[in-house]
């Protein structure tokens, strides 16, 4: 692997860990010439998934674009990014896990808001809104009926 900083072709690893939740090794390298010291990461390449959008078109999964589309609509009621990352993270593994070269944007925000109802419900509301692109406020008052009901069905709560 070539230095980052003097460009030199040889290294050799002076540490190696599992990283993240076991879906990749972190390497720590020294180049053979300069000494310098960096960190690579080696992950197991998926296969490309293609998201079919509402109007019908097609484009590669971007798990950078789902992070922010979360970020954008709920990241201040989540308790950090690294919570966003997590429920990434099990959206992405559950899509992958179908085995499926394609997969339709719903299905995507289905597994985002499965994710939400479990941990905060103000989050799962403004996610929901902005997905289903809420136009009126019996649409809200419909999810939040929804949210009840499991609720009472449960006898339990996601974080609010």
């Amino acid at each position: 692997m070539k230095c980052p900083h003097c460009h030199h072709l040889d290294s050799r690893v002076v540490e190696s860990r599992e990283a993240g939740d076991g879906d990749a090794i972190r390497r720590r390298r020294e180049c053979l010439d300069c000494q310098y010291r960096y960190t690579t990461y080696e992950r197991i390449e998926r296969p490309n998934l293609a998201v079919i959008k509402k109007d019908g078109s097609r484009e590669l999964f971007d798990r950078q674009k789902l992070f922010a589309a979360i970020h954008r609509s709920v990241g201040k009621f989540l308790t950090s990014n690294l919570e966003i990352e997590e429920i990434v993270a099990k959206v992405e593994n559950e899509l992958y896990g179908m085995g499926v070269q394609e997969v339709p944007s719903r299905r995507i925000g289905d597994l985002v808001l499965e994710e939400l109802g479990r941990r905060n419900e103000v989050a799962y509301v403004r996610f929901a809104s902005v997905y289903r692109e809420f136009k009126d406020v019996s649409e809200f008052q419909a999810v939040l009926d929804d949210l009840k009901l499991r609720h009472d069905e449960s006898g339990t709560s996601a974080q609010s």
